[in-house]
């Protein structure tokens, strides 16, 4: 059964911020998006264990740091290679001034 956990304060995340977040046996990213938006994936990039926590985010990519592809982290699929092999993606809920990701 998924469970909702909170990540953070909106305030704690800027436009194009990424976080990391560690629940149990799960690591993932929260990015808050351009327009506004919070989006949640996997922490790790498929194509090599790279956490993408470290990467850049541009628009609504954000760029492994190891390798530098790149996935769109909306959907979670790969824009440029090396990766392949698209994020799992993690739905985020805004209640009142928190953020919150179901897992």
């Amino acid at each position: 059964m998924p469970e909702k956990i909170r990540v953070c304060a909106l305030d704690d995340l800027e436009e194009e911020d990424v976080m990391r977040v560690d629940h149990g046996d799960i690591s993932l990213i929260v990015i808050h998006g351009p327009d506004g938006r919070f989006y949640a994936t996997d922490g790790y990039c498929t194509h090599e264990r790279q956490h993408l926590s470290d990467g850049i985010v541009d628009g609504f990519e954000i760029e492994c740091p190891l390798h530098f592809g790149a996935f769109d982290y909306r959907s979670g699929d790969p824009v440029t290679p090396p990766v392949c092999v698209a994020l799992r993606t993690y739905p985020v809920a805004v209640e009142g001034d928190d953020v919150f990701v179901e897992v």
